[in-house]
């Protein structure tokens, strides 16, 4: 924006010097779209920026806007902050306030007005403040008081709680009145402390250290109501969350409102959006403990009513089961005679079955007995028909024997080459079937059936046999 408006005066100082005829001919614009050139103008070359100042003449229009000045010693500015964005503030501004806006240069057309569009607000050091939050919250996270490994779980029945907070606050009020109505009977301690204003950060550390000391107490609230950034501020100080770390007893916070978040929060056990449920999360419910103990006493009764029932009914099966020793006695006495008589019966039946095994066996012994003359006779007759057969098997091989020797005889060659045939070899033993075989000047050994002779090849007469 700075050329753009160098540029202008140098024209200005050209046209304010220069002959008329050298100006150069510009279109005439209307005041409308000069206020327009240069709102653009504002807002294409200025970003959204912070601008920190003092507030003057704040007004609340019935539509919701809101206007003031934003002022310091050397200049002011008009601002505004239209309804759909003041709506998110939980604060009003006031005049002479300090404040930082977040805003958007820019020209209100309808009277040529500069002003600030603001989209939102904080008083003023919040940032230094965000920015000390933020830097705490990862040194203490990187040193691992943030871990959720580290955190316990809240006791489920308390027999004594303990309260840090100011004895003024309107918060330990809304826990003693919730405690109060949903477990009258767990006694309470105070650890009174300051939740706000200087040395409140210290003095709540202390208070955290003696309620660890006494031990005296299950769980711990840490708690007060709602209010700014700055009031909520002693909860954000390392010396607060190292005392909430180092405590032995378990710590639930409850700060402010739902949307408010502190570093004792993330360093604390668990964290309670409002300190009435922070005084809810540790305790029970009066009325639901008494309605789970109305069912299990039912539950208790009708098991016991059970059980003697069932007793009972044991008895009188047992004093069913109980008679007189002399009547015992007898009883058994008769089942002793009864066992006697079976007992007797059975020996009896016993000895008869061995006596007809005795009979039995006398009578196999004696019909097994062997009869000598007759497996003699036997033996002679068993002798004579195995010389019958001996020799009649001997005639038969010697039948078959003659026939063999005859047969071989037929087949033998050496009678065959009796009957003037002969066996015909090349030197090389291969007979010969047939005159090809053999070329003149090829010696030929000729067997007969005496002897055999030496020949040699003269002629070759192919053909069938003379």
């Amino acid at each position: 924006m700075g050329v753009c408006f160098d540029r202008l005066l140098v024209l200005e100082s050209v046209a304010m010097y220069a002959p008329p005829e050298l100006i150069p001919s510009s279109p005439v614009v209307s005041v409308g779209d000069l206020v327009r050139r240069a709102r653009e103008l504002l807002e294409h070359n200025l970003p959204l920026l912070w601008v920190s100042g003092e507030i003057s003449n704040f007004t609340r229009a019935t539509s919701g806007h809101w206007y003031f000045s934003l002022k310091d010693n050397s200049a002011q500015v008009r601002c505004v902050l239209f309804r759909n964005k003041s709506q998110y503030l939980d604060w009003v501004p006031e005049n002479g306030m300090q404040v930082e806006v977040r805003a958007l240069a820019t020209l209100y057309e309808a009277r040529g007005e500069f002003q600030l569009n603001i989209e939102t607000m904080r008083r003023a050091g919040l940032g230094a403040l965000y920015a000390a939050f933020e830097k705490l919250k990862i040194k203490l996270g990187q040193e691992g008081l943030f871990d959720s490994k580290r955190k316990r779980p809240l006791p489920a029945y308390s027999r004594q709680i303990g309260i840090i907070t100011s004895p003024a606050a309107a918060a330990l009020k809304d826990v003693l009145n919730t405690l109060n109505r949903r477990m009258p009977a767990i006694p309470v301690v105070l650890y009174p402390a300051p939740v706000q204003g200087e040395g409140a950060a210290e003095k709540i550390a202390t208070a955290i250290q003696i309620a660890g000391n006494r031990a005296e107490c299950d769980v711990l609230i840490l708690c007060r109501g709602g209010g700014s950034i700055e009031d909520l501020w002693p909860f954000n100080e390392e010396v607060v969350a190292r005392a909430i770390h180092a405590s032995p007893i378990p710590v639930i916070s409850g700060i402010g409102h739902e949307t408010d978040f502190t570093i004792a929060d993330f360093v604390s056990d668990q964290r309670a959006p409002t300190p009435t449920a922070a005084a809810e999360l540790i305790t029970p419910d009066r009325e639901n403990l008494l309605h789970q103990l109305a069912v299990l006493a039912k539950r208790l009764h009708g098991n016991t009513q059970r059980r003697l029932e069932d007793r009972v009914q044991h008895v009188d099966y047992l004093s069913r089961r109980l008679i007189h020793p002399g009547e015992k006695l007898l009883q058994q006495w008769r089942q002793l005679s009864h066992l006697r008589g079976r007992l007797q019966q059975t020996c009896n039946r016993a000895l008869d079955d061995r006596n007809w095994q005795v009979q039995f066996l006398v009578r196999q012994l004696t019909g097994s007995r062997p009869d000598f003359a007759r497996r003699e006779e036997k033996l002679l007759e068993l002798a004579r028909r195995m010389q019958l057969a001996s020799d009649h098997r001997l005639a038969k091989h010697a039948t078959q024997l003659e026939n063999l020797a005859l047969n071989l005889e037929h087949l033998n060659p050496l009678t065959i080459l009796a009957r003037g045939f002969s066996i015909v070899e090349n030197e090389s033993g291969e007979l010969l079937r047939d005159s090809a075989q053999a070329t003149p000047g090829t010696g030929l050994k000729i067997t007969l059936a005496r002897g055999w002779l030496k020949a040699e090849v003269t002629k070759n007469e192919a053909g069938e046999s003379p």
